[in-house]
């Protein structure tokens, strides 16, 4: 090979390295302002809740609510011999509420442990207890729109489901949520009123009742419910009070009329509460009665007479003791012979342990006691016997605030 044929292949090995690297450097340069306009398109310029709505959040409150525990029972008396052990979430509910304008609030509760079909008056599943929005019409004066707890009185009504580890009869059989418009007025600084319409069911008659519904019975255009309330306080808050009134039509000419007087005393680690309830129930609305004397026909002129009584001592900062009692007397063919059907007698000590100072987060250990007294008429035409229900109870309540 000669020199010039040596120079000349490595000039173009030469050249084509040159070509290489330029059109390298070349791709480079190409690529580089697409890598910066792909990087500026992937960041977020706007972050994902916008400053507008992290105020929102603000005002917003998310609960979930929690009752589960262990529990151990037995049912004696009559035709009732059972004893029984499981593990049960008693109340389990998801809650939202806020301040959505300085004039306008809402407020949503979902208690998963209820049935969720929907109902076919109101339209909404039992498992959606509140569901309503309230406006602030003016300084005293609050107007409420939705579903949402009806305004009975009484402190056993007062508590929320999670904290009553079993109500008395009226309130454990009673619709508590239902649809409709309510106001509230704080006419002075210690007493506020409070009315409200409202749906008196959540279903229709036939849906509710079925087969068992008496012949004289016919629904009416609304069954509407009417309820007052008056809430007091006395001597620095020591002494409160609710009181309410209501009267539901529930089927065509006929309904039930409720009254409920609900008493509070606090002083330092003592509270002291007593509730005193009466329906009249054209119909028997809580089905106690019906449940007794027939399977065939829905009992009417019945009469429910209750006393509850709850108290509450604080040991320490994280020791509390409860007791509650209680007491109900049914009644039936109250406008003739007023026949004394039963007495049923409740006792639940209970005991909380919060070891947590920054959270309401309880450990509690209870004995459920009820007795069912039946009368002496009720055993001899009603065929029905006297039984007891004995229950112990170690588990938590813990109602989180998550936001």
């Amino acid at each position: 090979m000669t020199f010039k044929t040596k120079i000349s292949k490595n000039y173009s090995s030469g050249n084509s390295i040159f070509s290489i690297t330029r059109s390298f450097l070349l791709g480079i340069l190409f690529i580089l302002p697409l890598l910066g306009f792909s990087q500026k398109q992937d960041s977020l310029q706007k972050p994902l809740i916008p400053k507008d709505k992290i105020e929102l959040l603000k005002n917003i409150n998310i609960t979930f609510d929690v009752r589960m525990g262990f529990q151990a029972y037995t049912f004696r008396g009559g035709d009732n011999y059972y004893n029984g052990l499981q593990f049960q979430n008693g109340f389990t509910a998801l809650g939202i509420s806020g301040k959505l304008h300085e004039k306008v609030f809402f407020n949503f509760r979902n208690r998963f442990n209820k049935n969720s079909d929907v109902q076919t008056l109101d339209r909404l599943g039992s498992n959606i207890e509140l569901a309503y929005v309230e406006v602030k019409a003016a300084p005293k004066l609050d107007l409420l729109m939705g579903k949402m707890t009806a305004f009975y009185g009484g402190y056993e009504y007062e508590f929320s489901a999670l904290d009553i580890l079993e109500y008395n009869d009226i309130y454990g059989n009673a619709l508590a949520f239902v649809t409709g418009a309510g106001i509230t007025y704080q006419a002075w600084d210690d007493h506020k009123f409070g009315f409200q319409v409202l749906n008196s069911r959540t279903m229709h008659y036939d849906d509710l009742y079925g087969d068992i519904a008496a012949e004289n019975v016919q629904e009416p255009d609304w069954p509407v419910a009417f309820v007052g309330n008056w809430r007091g306080s006395f001597f620095d808050g020591k002494l409160q009070t609710i009181y309410s009134a209501s009267h539901s039509i529930e089927v065509k000419d006929r309904g039930t009329t409720f009254f409920t007087l609900g008493h509070k005393y606090e002083n330092r680690n003592l509270v002291l509460m007593y509730d005193f309830h009466y329906s009249f129930e054209q119909i028997d609305t809580k089905g106690i009665i019906t449940s007794i004397i027939s399977d065939e026909e829905v009992a009417e002129n019945v009469e429910y007479i209750e006393n509850w009584l709850r108290v509450e001592y604080k040991f320490s900062p994280k020791f509390k003791g409860l007791l509650t009692l209680m007491t109900s007397s049914a009644y039936d063919n109250v406008k003739t012979s007023k026949d004394y059907i039963r007495t049923s007698y409740g006792m639940i000590p209970t005991l909380y342990y919060t070891p947590f100072k920054n959270i309401d987060f309880r450990f509690y250990a209870a004995y459920i006691g009820r007795y069912f007294d039946y009368s002496n008429f009720a055993e001899q035409e009603l065929g029905v016997t006297s039984y007891n229900k004995n229950e112990f109870r170690i588990g938590i309540i813990a109602p989180l605030h998550l936001l």
